[in-house]
This record gives structure tokens, sequence and C-alpha cells, in this order.
């Protein structure tokens, strides 16, 4: 990767067909043409865009209690999820390759009986290059997420630069924060399914003390854009916003390149110049010169966290 390299990159803020994989493919695929006819060479999607983000349910949760209907909700969203990898995965890495373009994209991986929000990555290259785990969900989230470990947590090198994700409120974490900062990473991507006014600044923060380029994707979410059945708290109002988007791109001053756009889908794209990454360490590098590793030092664990371990004794006599 050449330091003075300029690039294209968009986020895209838009729905899914939710709960179904291979229409979200779809129009993934036509998006990221879209995308690609822009000359666009790095393209972000929102947090759990393949198969959902269940803005609104409850899953029937109380404490104590689950309902029937709950478990039929949670039942779908299970049937909706995708394996990584998996053949939704070659599906992304065949559009990336096709397209000459490197893809990041929100996902619910399936893993055995648990879910997980997941962002995946891809390379026109490489193909799938792996995930990240969302390490902490939100409030509910916890409800229909399992939490990701310290071995998903990746920044990888390309030839269009470090790419790594932290998805929505884990950009909260600056723990999370600093060990992406530490891994060089310099295209921050954050999917997302923050609408609020508050998020864009965070964005802008980041990329000040990160010294990187920011991109989120959130997305536009209409109630009509769900099935009939989607029993979430705004209502049937097809008309009702469930996600008003504030996707953006933010580059290492702080400044927004690309909105936030509010209220509509749409593609955002910004010309950048990994060169300005070097220009703006020169003043402030976190984990570098302005870092107090005398008073302040960080460990991170990155093992597999495994709930089950099979092993055999050494020694042990198999019989047959």
């Amino acid at each position: 990767m050449n330091s003075n390299q300029k690039l294209r990159v968009a986020v895209v803020q838009s729905a899914p067909v939710m709960f179904d994989p291979a229409g979200t493919l779809d129009k993934v695929a036509e998006l990221a043409n879209r995308a690609a006819s822009r000359g666009v060479q790095l393209a972000v999607f929102p947090e759990a865009f393949i198969s959902a983000y269940p803005k609104g349910l409850d899953f029937g949760s109380v404490v104590g209690g689950r309902t029937p209907a709950g478990r039929q909700d949670y039942q779908r969203y299970y049937e909706s999820s995708i394996a990584v990898p998996g053949t939704e995965t070659q599906r992304l890495a065949e559009i990336s390759t096709q397209l000459n373009m490197s893809i990041v994209i929100g996902v619910i991986e399936r893993d055995g009986g648990t879910l997980y929000c997941t962002a995946v990555f891809f390379d026109p290259e490489q193909g799938y290059l792996g995930k990240h785990r969302k390490l902490m969900p939100t409030g509910g989230e916890r409800l229909v997420w399992g939490f990701g470990d310290g071995s998903t947590m990746p920044v990888f090198d390309t030839s269009i630069g470090r790419i790594g994700a932290v998805i929505c409120w884990e950009n909260y974490m600056p723990s999370m924060r600093m060990a992406m900062y530490k891994k060089g990473i310099e295209l921050y991507c954050a999917p997302t399914a923050d609408n609020r006014d508050s998020w864009a600044p965070s964005m802008q923060h980041i990329g000040v003390e990160g010294r990187c380029f920011v991109l989120s994707a959130c997305q536009f979410l209409r109630r009509e854009d769900c099935p009939d059945d989607y029993a979430c708290v705004q209502g049937d109002d097809p008309e009702t916003i469930l996600m008003t988007g504030g996707s953006c791109i933010v580059n290492p001053f702080g400044e927004f390149l690309a909105g936030p756009l509010f209220n509509e889908e749409g593609i955002l794209t910004a010309d950048i110049d990994l060169g300005e990454i070097a220009r703006t360490k020169y003043d402030l590098d976190v984990t570098g010169h302005y870092s107090r590793p005398d008073i302040f030092t960080l460990i991170v664990n990155e093992t597999p966290a495994e709930s089950v371990v099979f092993s055999k004794r050494k020694g042990a006599v198999e019989h047959e």
C-alpha cells in the first residue's frame, strides 16, 4: 500500500429485504454495481444488513418469561441468518471480485444455536478475508445475539489500505478503539443501527483520535420494508420510519467528507488520500508518541473463548 494512495470509498444507506438473505444479496449486488459505476474501491454496508436489524421487536420477552409468539419471531430470525463462511459469503466474494471492489457488510451469523452480529470483509483479489463478531450487544440486542471474543478483531492489510470494523456501540468502548488504533487501522468501518444526532459527532471524534478515515453506514428503514406480521412497537403505519440513517464519511481531521445523510436512501462517496494519515499523526498518535505506556497499558486477550474443548489424554489407548 502506497501511503500517498488515493481512493474512492462509499457508505451505503439502504434497507435489506428483511429475513430474506437471497433477496438481500440481490439488492447488495445492485447497490454494489451502482457504487462501482462511480469508481468506488471500498463500499461499507450497514450493521445486520443480512438478514435484518430487528428494530422495534421485543421477541416476547419480559423478566422471567417469553411468549410463544416471541419464540416464533426468534425462529424466523434464526432461519434467515447465515453461516460465515458459507454460501452467502461466497456470493459476496463473487460480487467483490466481479466489481473489483472491497466490501464490508454487517450480517447476522448463525453458529450452532447462537446468533452473532458480525461484520464480514471481502477483497477483490483474496475473496473472503474474515470476520469480526460484535463484542458487546447493547440492551435488548442481548436477547438475540451472542457475545464475540477477542479472536475476531482483525485489521486486514490490503492493497487499498488497512481495513477493520467496529460495530455500532462498540465504538463507545475506549479499549476496543485503542486496540484497533494499535493495529494500524486506516479505513475504520463503523456499520451501525444508531441513527441519533449524536452518532455523527462520535465518528468525527474517532477520526481525530485514531487519525484514520471513518466510514459509517446505517440503514434507512421504513415499516413498509418489513413483513406484514412484523410486530414492532412502532405500529403498522407503512410510512413510519424505523431508522432514519445518518451515514457519513469522516477524514483524520474529523471533517465530514460526505453526510451525514438522513431520511432517505443513498450511496455517499468520497475521494480520500491515505497520505493524510501520516500528516495528521505528526501531532497525535495515541498508541505512539502521544501515549504514556509508563502509566497506561492495555492488555488485549485474543484467545478464542471455547465453551467446550475436546482432547485425548496422551498415551490413552483407543479401542475399536
